[in-house]
């Protein structure tokens, strides 16, 4: 938001810099993000001085030059070579010193320099209106009837004044420092200074010569609506001063009347709008909404489908003539050719603005204040403003009574203070006199007063305090938060709990996981070729999603997995002599549902895919190449999903379409992950040939079941015992059943279980293998003995020979 300092002063008596003015107002909340010269003619008539010619002669080598010397104050007479043909002795004129830069209405800027023109010398530049950016006329020098003093800079001779424009970072509750006059209230508390209000005469009408009617029939969307016609105006562009105000905000000028209803605007922060008074049909405004989808041609010339919940400000045919708060229409706008108006001034609902404007993309200066909230008082304020300046400046009179429909006054807040509640929240104890001195500044009523508190009324343009801790954040805000110190004993009332993890942030999280272990992300195409799961029941072509208008057969359905476009990836990469791949995506995958409950509905899911294909690590002159196996996939699933907090997951061996030897990994009867090597057949479709280990992870499931949670425990003072056992068992028997069984049998004292070795042989006989197992045994209360070390170990014993049929290798 733009505002003006030369403006603020209009409302206080500033003495400070823009520079202090910025800090101060940054300081209570109203941040100033640049501070930028404002000059009402580029340049601002830098070294541009009045200067009296006091010699005029022909210049001896040129017929159309004139030869001239000039006082530019102090004395000081400076030769000019002029080729201006009224150029007289005696002449007040303008003169452009050495150095200066001109800006002129058209061409490049130049600057100044002494110079000889046909051999004499030329110190400066009598100018023209057109060389010094203030007109078109060529036809001659500026000659001034004035008595100031030679050497007085142009910009006092014009009364130009230089502003500066503060860009404020305005949040979005701010809604009373809108305008000038808002602001101006701010810094005036700030700085303990009065702040000047703009007093109108009240509205007073000369004749009843064009009433209109007004109707406002959605009360709840419009609280309060004022107007008031005015006949006999003269639209014609604005004066110079209400000109310069606009452009150094940033607004443009267009005529008078609009222009006056835009400065009241930025002046009190009420939007008005002006209507052609004799286009309004029926000499009637109804307030209301229209039914959905009806025509209204906006002000740009756009015609535009309205919403049933806009608030239309209609005539009396129950055409639209504007979109209530938000925009005008293009048939009821002043234009050159008005002489009659009726201007609006009203408060609407926030709410009803703020659907319209995102409805229709709409984006305006009135829509910014009434979305975020306008003080109920400050239509008929602003009207009286509004009234008294096109009486001044565009003429005409008053020709109705001003229309003041407000059928449910809003009663400005109320909120019961306490002094131990302002103490607390600011950190320290303020002085109460210093407290209501403030409150009294800023307009909040103070009365009811005990020793334990009072009551504040609030001003009703401040409709952003509601609550107690809104008055005390007013306090702090004015006491300057870099004034409160940080108490030794600095603490809460309470404790906030734990926001909500962002699946987003685990998302990245997992990502920097698996980059750190040397996978690359990819990220693939939803579409794919139908063909990659024909007769696999694991993919029927019944749950496909079809594309309506695909683009080839090729990309003709959306996946059902991640593998087959992963899969593709790695046989570009092989294609290409890239071998030893680690790849992982999150992405989507789809599915129509041709049975059960979910009939005929479409579902998606978010999956994570982990590939890996070719050596775990290339030959190095200390190691040979090792090619990757299932053990260094399975270790990367389980680094995720530790790190979501999934522990000992049970696997179970399956077999699938596309995967040999998978291990699906369940939390009870959902699927977390599933990891195998890829199919021969699979890997045929893709053209690929070396072998690919490929994980799926449900990452929606996984989300469903993170939790926040952190257990700590302290580490043992006593020390780890390891034992080792050599168990002879059937082929069928597994490493998890092992485990499994250990754990039920010794919950105590075992930690851990892990196998070190694994032989098959002849000497083992037929169907045999030998597992190596060693068990971590600890007591977190003391260290272990021998006797309770055997105990252990002979029960786990006995349980492997009579539950699984182990023989013990001793």
């Amino acid at each position: 938001m733009q505002i003006s300092y030369n403006w603020l002063k209009n409302f206080v008596n500033i003495t400070e810099t823009p520079e202090e003015i910025g800090k101060h107002l940054t300081s209570i909340g109203l941040e100033v993000e640049s501070i930028e010269p404002f000059e009402q003619v580029q340049g601002g008539l830098r070294g541009i001085v009045i200067g009296e010619v006091i010699t005029c002669g022909k210049h001896p080598n040129a017929d159309k030059l004139s030869k001239t010397t000039v006082n530019i104050g102090a004395e000081s007479l400076s030769p000019i070579v002029c080729g201006a043909p009224n150029v007289r002795a005696g002449q007040k004129v303008l003169v452009a010193t050495v150095g200066a830069t001109l800006y002129p209405t058209t061409g490049e800027p130049f600057t100044i320099k002494k110079a000889k023109i046909r051999g004499e010398e030329s110190e400066g530049m009598i100018c023209a209106e057109d060389e010094l950016g203030l007109g078109e006329s060529h036809d001659g020098i500026m000659v001034l009837q004035t008595d100031l003093p030679n050497g007085t800079p142009a910009s006092a001779y014009f009364g130009f004044e230089t502003d500066y424009i503060f860009t404020i970072g305005l949040t979005p509750n701010r809604t009373d420092a809108m305008s000038h006059l808002g602001v101006a209230r701010d810094l005036a508390a700030k700085l303990n200074l009065a702040c000047k209000y703009v007093e109108s005469p009240k509205i007073t009408k000369t004749s009843d010569a064009l009433n209109i009617k007004v109707t406002v029939e959605n009360s709840l969307a419009c609280p309060r609506y004022t107007g008031v016609t005015i006949a006999g105006v003269k639209v014609q562009d604005s004066p110079e001063w209400l000109q310069i105000r606009l452009k150094s905000i940033g607004a443009k000028p267009i005529n008078n009347i609009v222009d006056i209803t835009n400065f009241v605007l930025h002046e009190f922060g009420q939007p008005l709008h002006a209507f052609d008074a004799d286009k309004i049909a029926g000499k009637q405004i109804i307030v209301k909404n229209l039914p959905q989808d009806t025509p209204f041609v906006s002000l740009e010339g756009t015609t535009r489908k309205l919403s049933a919940q806009d608030l239309m400000i209609c005539d009396g045919e129950s055409k639209s003539m504007c979109i209530g708060g938000v925009f005008g229409g293009l048939d009821s706008g002043v234009s050159s050719s008005t002489q009659n108006i009726f201007l609006e001034s009203a408060h609407f609902l926030p709410a009803s603005i703020r659907k319209s404007k995102q409805y229709h993309n709409l984006h305006t200066d009135a829509s910014f204040r009434f979305e975020r909230g306008v003080s109920p008082a400050t239509p008929l304020v602003a009207l009286e403003r509004a009234v008294s300046l096109i009486l001044t400046i565009a003429g005409g009179q008053v020709s109705s009574e001003v229309t003041d429909i407000y059928p449910t006054p809003i009663l400005p807040a109320q909120v019961q203070m306490k002094w131990r509640n302002i103490d607390r929240l600011i950190g320290k104890e303020l002085d109460r006199f210093w407290v209501k001195g403030l409150l009294q500044r800023l307009d909040i009523q103070v009365s009811n007063e005990t020793e334990i508190g009072f009551l504040a009324t609030i001003p009703q343009y401040r409709v952003d305090v509601t609550r107690e801790a809104d008055v005390i954040e007013e306090i702090a805000r004015h006491y300057g938060y870099d004034n409160l110190e940080l108490s030794e004993r600095l603490g809460t009332a309470y404790l906030a709990e734990f926001p909500q993890p962002d699946a987003s942030v685990l998302q990245f999280q997992i990502t920097q996981l698996l980059a750190g272990s040397g996978f690359s992300e990819i990220l693939t195409n939803s579409l794919t070729k139908p063909t990659y799961t024909e007769g696999m029941a694991q993919y029927p072509a019944e749950n496909y999603v079809q594309i309506l208008n695909k683009l080839s057969e090729e990309l003709g359905v959306m996946r059902q997995s991640l593998l087959f476009s992963g899969l593709e990836v790695i046989a570009h990469n092989v294609n290409r002599k890239q071998k030893d791949l680690k790849l992982f995506e999150f992405g989507k995958v789809y599915q129509h549902n041709a049975t059960g409950e979910a009939l005929g509905k479409y579902s998606e899911r978010l999956q994570l895919s982990i590939f890996i294909s070719g050596n775990q690590h290339a030959e190095t002159w200390h190691s040979t190449a090792r090619e990757a196996d299932y053990f260094d996939l399975a270790s990367a699933v389980q680094k995720v999903l530790q790190r979501m907090g999934f522990a000992d997951l049970k696997g179970e061996r399956v077999q699938t379409d596309t995967l040999s030897d998978a291990i699906v990994y369940k939390r009870g009867k959902q699927i977390i992950a599933t990891v195998g090597a890829v199919q021969q057949n699979v890997l045929k479709k893709a053209h690929l040939k070396q072998g690919v280990w490929y994980a799926e992870l449900e990452w929606e499931t996984i989300l469903k079941s993170y939790k926040q949670n952190f257990g700590f425990k302290e580490i043992s003072k006593f020390p780890e015992v390891h034992r080792d056992l050599s168990l002879v068992l059937d082929n069928a028997v597994s490493f998890a059943q092992i485990r499994d069984l250990a754990f039920q049998k010794e919950r105590k004292l075992l930690k851990s279980v892990n196998v070190f070795d694994v032989f098959q042989g002849e000497s083992l006989g037929a169907g045999k293998k030998a597992y190596a197992v060693r068990f971590v045994l600890e007591d977190n209360t003391q260290t272990l003995t021998d006797q309770a070390i055997d105990q252990v170990m002979q029960k786990l014993m006995q349980s492997y020979e009579k539950d699984l049929g182990a023989v013990i290798r001793k």
